[in-house]
């Protein structure tokens, strides 16, 4: 995509842009257990009447008796055409919305080496050792105790987290000692008081309010970073109704932004099927979703990957270079302006 799109009022006029926002792949803070490997945030900014306009095309052209269309429909190998018609040129997003990508495994390992280091730049390698230097299985389990480290419920017995995580980096460490892999497992071993000092601020209550491992967050503040732009033009996000985007954690968004520079000016929450640009985002976020999971796994559909491509964002956190060249990224990427 090229520059940002135009908001119909003269750059620097301070007229606020108003943008409507909507997820998918939501798993809360189960990101290496749950139902999807790509947690994909979008934002649309069209007028209400377009948007409108829009969906009653698609229904026209899919003519499904559904009294709700998700990104389901517009997937389905038979309503192809209207997919393709909705991403490309000329329909009815084209100059007008992007997605912010999260793939899950990398956004655990970003927010580990945050924890644990206190070095946002040690994300990248650390997690190429978890891709390439422990293998499949000793990767995948080295990504669940990370997990659940970091997530601020787990169960009844939350200080276990902590012995369970350095009793698996233990045993990875005796298993890849002398390896490349050797010396960034170290590196986390030594973090023991940091992350027990974590799991203590859990229980005061401290970072409960703002989970650490909830992708959502920071995918909004990235939202509104792009469409305010480097000219920090005013933005509005109006955004579906979700429960954990209660009245402290919209605030923690709003001041977040507003450190980094973006000019956010309201978190409005609304009811998706009551705004059209809504389902809009919830479409183009589905899709993203899908076809970026489908593309890490390796069954990627190259001609879907193509036409989502303009409309990723840059500023997406992923880690997998395999596919980051296809959906127009430089990895590994960390998404810290929304770093707690």
């Amino acid at each position: 995509m090229g520059p940002h799109p135009d908001s119909g009022a003269p750059p620097g006029d301070g007229a606020v842009r108003e943008v409507a926002c909507d997820e998918s792949g939501s798993d809360g803070e189960n990101l290496t257990g749950g139902n999807t490997d790509v947690f994909a945030h979008a934002g649309v900014q069209v007028p209400v009447a377009d948007a409108a306009g829009a969906l009653r095309e698609i229904r026209d052209r899919i003519r499904s008796p559904a009294t709700e269309y998700k990104a389901t429909h517009l997937l389905r190998e038979k309503h192809r055409a209207v997919l393709e018609w909705f991403l490309a040129p000329g329909g009815p997003l084209h100059g007008a919305a992007r997605v912010h990508l999260t793939e899950k495994s990398f956004f655990v390992v970003d927010r580990l080496a945050g924890v644990l280091l206190d070095d946002p730049g040690a994300a990248a390698e650390l997690y190429r050792t978890v891709r390439e230097g422990l293998g499949a299985e000793d990767g995948q389990r080295f990504l669940s105790v990370a997990n659940r480290l970091l997530r601020t419920r787990n169960g009844a017995e939350p200080g276990s987290s902590v012995p369970l995580f350095f009793e698996t980096l233990d045993e990875l460490c005796r298993t890849h000692a002398g390896t490349d892999a050797a010396p960034a497992l170290e590196q986390l071993a030594a973090g023991r008081g940091r992350a027990e000092a974590y799991r203590a601020g859990l229980l005061d209550g401290a970072a409960v309010r703002v989970p650490v491992l909830n992708p959502l967050l920071p995918a909004i503040v990235a939202t509104a970073a792009y469409w305010s732009g480097p000219e920090r033009r005013p933005v509005r996000l109006v955004h579906d109704r979700q429960n954990l985007l209660t009245p402290e954690r919209i605030a923690w968004v709003e001041e977040t932004a507003r450190r980094s520079g973006v000019a956010l000016t309201e978190l409005r929450l609304v009811v998706a099927r009551d705004d059209p640009r809504v389902q809009l985002a919830d479409f183009l976020a589905g899709i993203a979703r899908k076809s970026a999971g489908d593309a890490l796994r390796g069954n990627g559909d190259p001609g879907l990957v193509a036409l989502l491509r303009p409309y990723v964002d840059p500023a997406s956190a992923w880690g997998d270079g395999g596919t980051a060249a296809a959906l127009g990224l430089s990895a590994p990427n960390s998404s810290v302006c929304g770093r707690n």
